[in-house]
């Protein structure tokens, strides 16, 4: 069967493939021998599809079910919340339903991938009213009128966990059915106003690291993702970076009704997420409308949006001629330039803001000492912005918007450490003199006479500006290859493959560098992946990320995207090693530690990478 792209209101395959099961030859098709379907055709899985279908119905009830049964026994939520609940739940359930009734079996199976892909957070979120209900900031769910001591589980609790169990599932048996779709549709059209929907995935997980609602409530404390319990920060954070991992996985599928799909169904778990605390704020006494909550309903609502927009593939047969009128676009190469420079730079003032601000204040006479963490800050603004000046130069803008995309990593991995100098406030039952110095008078004062200062705000500031440059920086880098005509789809020149070697000693000295100490001091515990993992610990973890995920990408680039890249990679590495005289220079008898060697090393054998890339270069056969 010859296949070809289709247009979203069309399903030519899947009627092709329906026409078969029937034992009859779409027209324009090759007969089957068979009333069997071709391997790779959407409908050659129609039981795992409806399956598929049947278990997000069956988890969208069970979600329904579970808000409006009690989730903790003896406790009854701050307003009547059941039926907005019910709605947020039903509604995918009933799109999903939907495609599969006209016979959209990639929108059907992009839906359900959109909420699987959200639902392990969501889980973690109701799953603190399990570990311990009255930290949880759930009005919708639960509101406590008093003090109490690890509120037992109710009925509805169980069944909102099955919901997301159910939902889970449902997205193991519709991965088939997107894959056999995306194969079908061929490749990715350059229509690239498809990317302005990464950014606000990017947007709505700003939001959900924010505090969803303000509280006047002494029994309800409303706190940011990283202020907040466990569980429920574990919750969030992993909402924050699956929601615009997903929408970007989404619109990078070239099947237009799974790009659709995943979008769609990532948009509407986060409303359910976003929309109850900004009602609750709106209704409930003592409680306020935050930011947060604002942020994630508001990027959910354009998402939504964007599905009624052009989303298909040209036909192979289809001349595109003229400027496209009527169709969106994004602005051109130069636009993009100067939005991944003025963003990285205002990133970059931000962490220096956050740097040079107090981030802890007393609410009292006793000064408060500034963690050291912000010196390593302050450098990592300097990293950020010296690329980001010139990303408006043209001939060095592809180098140094590739350096961007991989030095707000360094925001990420110092703006940590000074974040979980705040955090040692409402955490810990004292100020933890480790994260200040370990040369300060002691005893420091009870938690209870600090707040934090405006350096957290700025920081949180820069976080968001940071994630934001590097996402235009990737945008950048998609409008530049589709610009230049001799580096079209696989042809044009690559990184050498010779270039393995060095990439994966860097990779393993990197997971070292960033697993072990830089520095030691009397009394200093050094945070770390794999042991004393604390809020620093996330910082390391991103940064890691970043560059692991830069060395994947090197072998498939273009020798300046891959010698860029590593160059960035190294300066992020160096960042890590600064930290022995900006940080570990605070702190009487300090030394070095073996991660300041390790990342040393990784850093030089990535420049030594960078220099292969570009020498070695060679074109694809």
């Amino acid at each position: 069967m010859t296949s070809r792209s289709r247009h979203p209101g069309e399903d030519s395959a899947a009627s092709s493939a329906l026409a078969e099961s029937a034992g009859q030859a779409a027209p324009g098709t090759v007969p089957a021998k068979s009333a069997e379907l071709l391997p790779n055709e959407p409908g050659s899985r129609p039981r795992a599809l409806l399956l598929s279908a049947g278990l997000a119905s069956a988890g969208a009830v069970a979600l329904a079910a579970g808000a409006v049964l009690p989730v903790v026994r003896g406790g009854s939520p701050g307003f009547t919340a059941w039926p907005l609940l019910v709605v947020l739940a039903l509604a995918p359930a009933v799109v999903v339903l939907y495609a599969m009734a006209v016979r959209r079996p990639g929108l059907a199976a992009g839906l359900v991938l959109g909420l699987t892909a959200l639902a392990p957070g969501r889980l973690l979120l109701d799953l603190q009213l399990l570990a311990d209900g009255s930290l949880a900031a759930r009005p919708e769910l639960f509101l406590p009128d008093r003090l109490l001591a690890l509120p037992p589980a109710g009925p509805g609790l169980w069944l909102l966990v099955a919901g997301h169990l159910l939902t889970l599932a449902a997205g193991v048996f519709a991965a088939g059915t997107a894959r056999d779709e995306a194969e079908l549709a061929g490749e990715l059209d350059g229509r690239r106003w498809r990317l302005l929907a990464p950014v606000f995935g990017v947007v709505g997980g700003i939001g959900l690291l924010l505090a969803p609602l303000g509280s006047g409530n002494a029994y309800l404390l409303a706190k940011n993702a990283f202020e907040g319990p466990t569980v429920a920060m574990a919750g969030y954070l992993l909402l924050a970076a699956l929601f615009p991992l997903t929408v970007l996985v989404a619109v990078s599928s070239p099947s237009a009704g799974v790009g659709k799909g995943g979008f769609t169904g990532a948009a509407l778990a986060a409303l359910a997420v976003g929309v109850p605390p900004l009602v609750a704020g709106l209704v409930v006494d003592r409680l306020s409308v935050a930011p947060g909550s604002v942020v994630v309903t508001v990027a959910g609502l354009v998402l939504l949006g964007l599905v009624f927009t052009r989303f298909d593939v040209v036909d192979a047969g289809e001349e595109v001629t003229g400027d496209r009128a009527g169709e969106a676009e994004l602005p051109g190469l130069f636009w993009w330039r100067l939005a991944t420079g003025g963003l990285a730079l205002l990133a970059a003032a931000a962490a220096a803001a956050g740097a040079l601000a107090p981030v802890l204040k007393a609410n009292g006479e006793t000064p408060v000492p500034e963690t050291p963490a912000r010196w390593s800050l302050l450098g990592a603004a300097v990293v950020l912005a010296v690329p980001a000046l010139f990303v408006f130069v043209p001939r060095l803008s592809a180098f140094a918007r590739g350096v961007v995309a991989a030095t707000w990593a360094g925001v990420v991995l110092a703006g940590a450490a000074v974040l979980s100098a705040a955090l040692s406030v409402t955490e810990d039952k004292a100020v933890d003199p480790a994260l200040f110095g370990v040369d300060l008078p002691l005893p420091l004062p009870d938690k209870v006479g600090y707040s934090v200062g405006p350096g957290v705000t700025w920081t949180f500031i820069a976080l968001a500006l940071a994630a934001v440059a590097a996402l235009a920086a990737v945008v950048t880098g998609v409008v530049e290859r589709d610009a230049d005509d001799s580096d079209a789809g696989m042809d044009g020149a690559r990184a050498n493959g010779n270039v393995l070697t060095p990439l994966v000693a860097a990779a393993v000295l990197a997971i070292a560098a960033f697993g072990t100490p830089v520095f030691t001091a009397p009394g200093y515990t050094a945070p770390g992946l794999w042991s004393d993992f604390g809020a620093a610990s996330w910082g390391l973890l991103g940064a890691l990320a970043v560059v692991l995920g830069l060395y994947a990408l090197v072998v498939r680039s273009r020798p300046v995207a891959a010698a860029s890249a590593l160059a960035g990679a190294a300066l992020v590495l160096g960042l890590r090693a600064a930290e022995l005289p900006l940080v570990g220079s605070e702190y009487e008898g300090s030394s070095a530690g073996i991660g300041f060697w390790l990342a040393l090393g990784a850093a030089v054998v990535s420049l030594v990478a960078a220099g292969m890339a570009v020498a070695g270069s060679r074109r694809p056969e």
